[in-house]
């Protein structure tokens, strides 16, 4: 429950929002009014849905033609921990939404000038998130290989069919999911607190690590449907994310909306 407090109450400047309770409900509910958004700015939207799958092709391709089938899946995966910074216009279009604004194209692109030094930052931490997952992924590769032929078929055949390379397999797994974790904190809701307010990247931060601590069980399950979305996108060939990609998006901007409360709210 929230409540209305008078000004001299309300957050002060450069103070960090407090963050409200929510429950196992609350992701559902996102997941609707992100489809309920999707469907009133299509156009856009679909823009988005596509530009997600070109890349994801255009990574596919580039990891092909390079002999590196084993970097598919942690770059598959890593590549959507720097997602929530690319779908800055779709938070932008849930943001207009709400307040019965114009919404279209051109002002999706528009939205990195909301605050553009501090999405830059939170941009470049990413980065540096997918980087280092990809470091992780490297080193994990290089101390677990077993002589795995690298040939498209035998690869993925000798990897996760053979039953030999559960090492490799589990150690993936936990170094990837640690970071994925440590990312999710930060990110959950830390792009569209800057597209809402002029406030810096590291309060952003800090506000959507506390959001985790405080509703861990809730932002988990966020983040398992996220991952199940993304699964069936990898097993539709990536045709899914024209769709899923810009629901998560909007999605997310109404769990930040539910997360923190507006000035004069607690």
């Amino acid at each position: 429950m929230t409540k209305t407090i008078s000004p001299n109450d309300s957050q002060q400047p450069g103070e960090v929002p407090g963050i409200k309770d929510i429950t196992l409900d609350s992701p559902w509910e996102w997941i609707a009014a992100g489809w309920k958004d999707y469907r009133e700015t299509p156009i856009v939207s679909l823009s988005y849905g596509l530009t997600f799958v070109f890349v994801s092709y255009l990574l596919t391709l580039l990891i092909y033609s390079g002999n590196m089938f084993y970097l598919v899946p942690p770059l598959t995966a890593g590549y959507f921990l720097v997602a929530p910074i690319l779908a800055v216009g779709l938070y932008e279009m849930s943001r207009r939404l709400e307040t019965g604004e114009e919404t279209n194209i051109s002002v999706a692109i528009q939205a990195l000038n909301r605050n553009p030094t501090n999405l830059l930052a939170m941009g470049l931490v990413l980065m540096m998130s997918l980087l280092f997952w990809m470091m992780i992924a490297n080193l994990v590769f290089a101390l677990f290989y077993t002589g795995i032929d690298l040939t498209m078929d035998s690869f993925l055949v000798n990897l996760f069919l053979s039953g030999e390379n559960t090492g490799f397999l589990a150690a993936g797994m936990i170094s990837g999911g640690i970071v994925a974790v440590l990312v999710f904190s930060i990110s959950v809701i830390s792009v569209p607190m800057l597209v809402d307010r002029p406030v810096n990247v590291f309060m952003a931060v800090r506000t959507s690590f506390n959001a985790m601590v405080q509703n861990p069980r809730e932002l988990f399950l966020w983040g398992a449907l996220i991952v199940m979305f993304v699964w069936i996108g990898l097993m539709t060939f990536y045709i899914a994310f024209a769709v899923f990609m810009p629901i998560i998006g909007h999605a997310s901007w109404h769990a930040y909306r539910d997360l923190v409360p507006t000035p004069g709210e607690v």
